[in-house]
């Protein structure tokens, strides 16, 4: 048992990754890139969802079309990624004498933001955008517990 050996094939699969050069590599990003990206339009979806939910419970959010509200949803996600943030650290002292529950007020926000910057979405009042933002909020939450991190779906099965 100790002296049987199983043959190693690392060596040989490294040496053909560097024959094909950086073909192989960018096969790798590619696919990487991909399953990002179906990540993210995943979430949005989700996201458009939970703005479709709001409207049905807040008179005050109204959408001109679906095509705006998917827009609204591609367009929230950009801004939680590069503005919000900074709106967080900008806001922290607040933050933490609320002890956090003015990070409701922060998501209201960026929502309001979207709201401005895309024509045919509109928001009654701050109130709106906070409750909205909650909706928005808690089916994403859901998403992420269903998305992975790969980007796909997962099916949790019990036995």
């Amino acid at each position: 048992m100790g002296g049987s050996s199983v043959p190693v094939r690392s060596r040989q699969v490294t040496e053909d990754l560097k024959r094909l050069g950086s073909g192989a590599n960018s096969t790798v990003r590619a696919t990487a890139d991909e399953t990002q990206m179906t990540g993210f339009l995943l979430r949005a979806a989700f996201v458009a969802l939970g703005l479709w939910l709001a409207t049905q419970i807040f008179p005050g959010l109204y959408f001109a079309s679906s095509g705006t509200l998917l827009g609204a949803a591609l367009l929230l996600g950009i801004v939680n990624a590069v503005i919000r943030p900074i709106a967080i650290i900008l806001t922290l002292p607040l933050t933490v004498l609320t002890l956090g529950l003015f990070l409701l007020v922060v998501n209201g926000l960026m929502l309001g933001l979207v709201a401005l910057l895309l024509s045919g979405f509109q928001i009654s009042s701050l109130g709106t955008a906070i409750g909205a933002s909650l909706i928005v909020s808690l089916t994403s939450w859901v998403a992420s517990g269903l998305i992975g991190n790969n980007g796909k779906i997962e099916v949790i099965r019990y036995k």
